[in-house]
C-alpha cells in the first residue's frame, strides 16, 4: 500500500542525528519537523536567516514575523537566533547543513535535480534550492513518484532545468527508498504490499535491488 504524504514525511524523518542541523524544503519536506525521533535534538535552519525552528504555532502562539523560508508561520525554541539571509547562506554554502530534505519534480539516476521551475509557468524564483543541494552534506529528496499527469518523476535524465547536478544522495516516495549509487539506482526498502516491480513500473532507469531490500517501518 503507497505511503501517505505524512508517511514519506515520517520515513524520512528517521534519518536524522542527534546534533543535526538540518534545513526542510517547502511543501511535504515540511511536515518532517512533525516526526523527529524521541530522544534525539536537531536545529532546524531556514534560509531567510532563522536557526532553531519549532513547531507550527496554535492560533494564540501566531506571531507574522516569524515566518519560514516558506512564508509559513513558525516557532521558536529555545536559543533560536536570527541573522541575515547573506550569513544565512554562508552557513549553507559553507557546508554547515547536515541535511536538506526537499521536494522535486524530476530526479535523474545520476542525481541530478529539478525542483524549481516549469518553463511557462510564472514564479518568484528558485530560494534556496540550488544552493542547498551544493551545500549540504547529504541531500534527500521527499516526493512522490509519479507526476499529477501520470508521467514518471525518476528519469534516465531530467527534462526540466537543473537546480544541480549529481547531488542527490537518497529519494523516499510513496512506493519506496531508492539510494543514488555510482552504479545507478539502488531499491533499498519498498512500502508494505508494493513489490520490486511495481517501483520499476513507475521508473525509468532500471533499478538494482539492494539484496537486504526490507519493507519500511514507520
Amino acid at each position: 500500500m503507497p505511503l501517505t504524504r505524512e508517511q514519506i514525511a515520517a520515513r524520512a524523518a528517521q534519518e536524522l542525528r542527534d546534533g543535526y542541523y538540518v534545513n526542510l524544503g517547502i511543501g511535504m519536506p515540511t511536515l518532517v519537523a512533525n516526526y523527529v525521533p524521541k530522544g534525539i535534538d536537531v536545529i532546524f535552519q531556514s534560509e531567510n536567516g532563522m536557526l532553531g525552528i519549532g513547531s507550527y504555532p496554535t492560533e494564540a502562539e501566531i506571531d507574522p514575523d516569524l515566518i519560514n523560508a516558506g512564508k509559513e508561520t513558525v516557532t521558536e525554541i529555545k536559543g533560536t537566533s536570527y541573522f541575515s539571509s547573506a550569513d544565512s547562506f554562508a552557513m549553507i554554502r559553507g557546508g554547515h547543513i547536515d541535511i536538506a530534505i526537499l521536494g522535486a519534480m524530476e530526479v535523474s539516476e545520476q542525481g541530478d535535480i529539478a525542483n524549481w521551475t516549469i518553463p511557462g509557468k510564472v514564479l518568484k524564483g528558485m530560494g534556496g534550492a540550488m544552493d542547498l543541494v551544493s551545500g549540504a552534506k547529504r541531500v534527500i529528496v521527499a516526493m512522490e513518484q509519479v507526476a499529477r499527469d501520470g508521467s514518471k518523476k525518476l528519469l534516465k535524465e531530467c527534462r526540466l532545468p537543473l537546480t544541480g547536478k549529481k547531488c542527490v544522495n537518497t529519494v523516499m516516495s510513496e512506493l519506496a527508498v531508492i539510494d543514488i549509487t555510482p552504479q545507478g539506482l539502488l531499491l533499498r526498502e519498498i512500502a508494505p504490499g508494493v513489490t520490486p516491480d511495481d517501483v520499476q513500473k513507475v521508473t525509468e532507469p532500471k533499478l538494482r535491488i539492494s539484496p537486504e531490500l526490507r519493507t519500511i517501518k514507520i
